[in-house]
C-alpha cells in the first residue's frame, strides 16, 4: 500500500486498536465510544454512525466472547437461548431504527447513555461483588429481549443492559456476567450489522480498518480486566458510561 493511502487509514487503525482494548476490558464492542465520535467528530448521521460502529464491534465481540468463555464458560443451552431471543429482537428493532428520523434516533441514543450512567453511579446500593440472586437463573434468557432490543435500536447497549441485570438480579460476578452478556451481544450484533448494511447505513472505509486493528488489542483488554479488582471494574465501567453520555449531550451546544 502506498504511504499516502496508509496514512489515510492510520487514524481509523489507531482508533480501532484503542476501542478494541476497551471493548475487551469491559465486555462491550467499543461502540459506546465510537458512535459519539462518529456523530460529533465526523459529522455522521446517527444511523450511519451506528452501522459503521457495528463493523468494528462484530469481530471484537467475537474475540471477546471466545476469551471470556475460556475463563468463564456459560451453560450451552442458556447461551443458545439468550442468543436466539436477542437475535430475533435485534432484527425487529434494527429495522425500526432505520425507519426513524436520524435526529430522533440521536436523542434516544443520548438519553440511553445518560440513563445507564445515572443508574450505575447514583444508587450506590449493594457494595458486594456478588449480591444475592433475586431472580431464578432459569429466567436468564429473557435478558436477551432487552439486550437485543437495545442492540438493534441503538447499535450498542446489549452488554450495557445485560451485564447490570445479570449482576443485580441473578447475582453473577462482573466477569461472569460479561461472559454471559457476550453470548447475547455477539450474535445480535451480527444481525444488527446485516440490517444496517441492507439499509446502506454503513461506512465500510472507516469501519473495516477499525475492525482489523481492534482484533489485535481485544485479548489484551480481556486479560487486563481479569487483573483488576471487582470494585475497580464497576467504577471504571460506570465512569466510561458517564463520560460518553456527557459528551453526547454537551458537545452539540459547545460546537454550535
Amino acid at each position: 500500500m502506498p504511504i499516502p493511502d496508509f496514512l489515510a487509514f492510520l487514524p481509523a487503525l489507531i482508533l480501532g486498536a484503542a476501542l478494541g482494548f476497551f471493548g475487551g476490558m469491559f465486555g462491550i464492542g467499543g461502540g459506546i465510544i465510537a458512535i459519539p465520535l462518529f456523530v460529533i467528530g465526523y459529522g455522521m448521521e446517527q444511523p450511519l454512525a451506528q452501522g459503521t460502529a457495528l463493523v468494528m464491534m462484530v469481530p471484537n465481540l467475537m474475540v471477546g466472547w471466545w476469551r471470556y468463555s475460556q475463563r468463564h464458560p456459560v451453560p450451552f443451552r442458556r447461551a443458545l437461548a439468550i442468543g436466539v431471543i436477542a437475535m430475533l429482537t435485534t432484527w425487529g428493532t434494527a429495522h425500526f431504527a432505520n425507519a426513524l428520523d436520524p435526529a430522533t434516533l440521536k436523542i434516544l441514543f443520548s438519553l440511553f447513555l445518560l440513563a445507564m450512567a445515572l443508574k450505575r453511579i447514583v444508587p450506590g446500593r449493594s457494595r458486594n461483588a456478588s449480591p444475592a440472586p433475586r431472580v431464578d437463573e432459569r429466567h436468564v434468557p429473557l435478558v436477551g429481549l432487552l439486550g437485543g432490543g437495545s442492540m438493534g435500536l441503538l447499535g450498542i447497549g446489549g452488554g450495557l443492559v445485560a451485564t447490570p441485570l445479570l449482576t443485580s438480579l441473578f447475582g453473577l460476578r462482573q466477569t461472569v456476567a460479561q461472559a454471559f452478556a457476550l453470548a447475547l451481544v455477539t450474535p445480535s450484533s451480527l444481525i444488527a450489522l446485516l440490517v444496517y448494511a441492507g439499509a446502506h447505513r454503513v461506512n465500510w472505509t472507516m469501519g473495516l480498518p477499525m475492525a482489523a486493528s481492534g482484533l489485535f488489542t481485544v485479548s489484551a483488554g480481556v486479560a487486563f480486566a481479569h487483573r483488576l479488582p471487582e470494585k475497580t471494574m464497576h467504577r471504571a465501567f460506570s465512569g466510561l458510561l458517564l463520560l460518553s453520555a456527557m459528551w453526547m449531550l454537551v458537545s452539540p451546544l459547545v460546537m454550535d
